[in-house]
């Protein structure tokens, strides 16, 4: 068994913000097994903390991994566990609920961003920061289309409507992107209650020069310094040795069976 915990330093943060009254947000660290993970629930007073909690108590069953399409494999297996659950505690309600969620897998020099909502993953090499994930919102969707500029997009009605989320139907859709680990690679995930504070520019000059805990505890301030009208998580990795010792890069698309 490969333990994939040396390369990575991580730390996470989550807060109900300034306005709600409830933290629907939930998150995972767990450098050992390669993955890290935020969930946003949404449903209604404690609906979306039962969502989000759904997601990251199966997610945190996955162990450690036999290789990187294990891995991929065994995320999607507790994602689809998960996904069942709240679909019977919404049946069970009488009422709709679900979570975002996005995700970072890392193993063998390889990672793996996995996503379903408007929770974001953000990378950071060189210095210069991009968009991993592409949110699932009606807003994206129109940008996608021309039919709005991305100007329009900041103040339409309907920006936060989100298009995929885990729990909300039978079949949930999941996207991801995946590449080769760098040695001083940062990694951002977060709900949108970070988002909806901070810039790209001011994630990126935060976290660039502090350690993953200093980072997370800086931008938080920052959202609750702002308002924090909605729950805020951030967690942040960073990578210290990418090659983690080992010499092969497996593929971490999906494994057959």
């Amino acid at each position: 068994m490969n333990d994939v915990a040396l390369p990575f330093e991580s730390f996470g943060v989550s807060h109900k913000g300034c306005v709600r009254e409830h933290n629907e947000d939930n998150y995972l660290v767990e450098p050992r097994t390669g993955l890290w993970v935020v969930a946003d629930g949404m449903g209604g007073h404690d609906a979306g903390e039962v969502a989000s909690a759904s997601i990251v108590d199966h997610l945190a069953t996955i162990g450690i991994a036999s290789s990187a399409p294990d891995l991929r494999a065994r995320f999607e297996d507790r994602l689809s566990r998960a996904n069942a659950e709240i679909r019977r505690i919404s049946e069970s309600r009488g009422i709709t609920i679900g979570s975002t969620v996005a995700a970072l897998l890392a193993m063998d020099g390889r990672f793996a961003c996995l996503w379903a909502g408007d929770s974001r993953v953000y990378l950071i090499r060189n210095a210069s920061i991009s968009q991993i994930s592409k949110d699932h919102t009606e807003v994206q969707e129109l940008l996608d289309r021309g039919m709005i500029s991305a100007a329009e997009a900041l103040t339409w009605p309907r920006r936060n409507v989100i298009t995929h989320a885990v729990g909300v139907s039978d079949e949930f859709v999941i996207d991801f992107q995946q590449g080769e680990l760098m040695p001083g690679d940062i990694f951002v995930l977060s709900t949108d209650g970070l988002t909806a504070h901070v810039t790209d520019a001011e994630i990126e000059a935060a976290v660039v020069s502090a350690t993953p805990q200093a980072a997370c505890e800086n931008l938080l301030e920052t959202v609750l310094a702002r308002g924090g009208t909605d729950n805020v998580t951030i967690v942040l990795v960073k990578i210290v040795d990418g090659r983690n010792g080992r010499s092969v890069h497996p593929d971490l698309s999906r494994a057959e069976g």
